[in-house]
């Protein structure tokens, strides 16, 4: 652990919650931005010390996130999203944009994630005021912007019952005449298709589309 005087960086998600579980509990508001379902930090409910604060929490605890849209393409994810929302009672987003991943407890406290590496993780525990206000104006925003999860879930229902087949065919270079045709789909309909899955995974090229998609597990 290394800190300053607003300022703490804890090692790894275990050690995250040792510091701030009983923070989650009492708190009155905890808003979370995630780029996936499975990272224990971010995932209320998952890992025993996260079921832990789960059950203290106070129970007109107001939760609100916001997830990565390509968290929604595979199956299990959004399943166990749902079952999340309707046992915590939490209110979740999708948006498309990029997002930094934020956890901010009561608009008093704010954790950033680092990138990880071959060591873990680190988190930055940020408690100065003014960098916690702009986090949280950040958050707003996003929040703004972002589809309420049952919405957008019924949204690419189709698409991410194609994801597997058409992340497949991109990855062997399949020309859209053929990938379309493989698919019984129409040319116009697979590219659009593949268009919206881009924009579900945040990708600019198709390309970028599947490393992302090998990032969340999709393939």
């Amino acid at each position: 652990m290394h800190s300053t005087d607003s300022v703490t960086v804890v090692r790894g998600e275990e050690e995250l919650l040792q510091r701030t579980a009983h923070l989650f509990a009492s708190a009155a508001e905890v808003v979370c931005a995630a780029n996936d379902l499975w990272t224990f930090a971010w995932s209320h409910g998952a890992g025993e010390l996260a079921d832990s604060a789960a059950q203290q929490r106070r129970p007109d605890q107001r939760v609100r996130k916001i997830y990565q849209a390509g968290t929604l393409l595979d199956p299990v994810a959004a399943h166990e999203l749902a079952k999340r929302r309707d046992q915590f009672g939490a209110e979740i987003r999708v948006t498309t944009d990029e997002i930094n991943e934020t956890i901010i407890v009561d608009r008093r406290l704010v954790i950033l994630a680092g990138d990880r590496t071959a060591g873990g993780r680190s988190y930055s525990v940020i408690t100065q005021a003014d960098t916690v206000q702009g986090v949280s104006s950040l958050f707003e925003a996003a929040w703004r912007s972002a589809t309420d999860l049952a919405a957008y879930d019924a949204r690419i229902a189709d698409i991410r019952r194609l994801a597997p087949q058409v992340l497949d065919l991109l990855s062997r270079g399949v020309k859209d005449e053929s990938a379309a045709r493989s698919l019984g789909l129409g040319v116009r309909t697979y590219r659009r298709r593949v268009a919206d899955l881009m924009s579900s995974l945040g990708a600019q090229s198709r390309f970028q589309a599947g490393v992302r998609a090998r990032e969340l597990g999709i393939v």
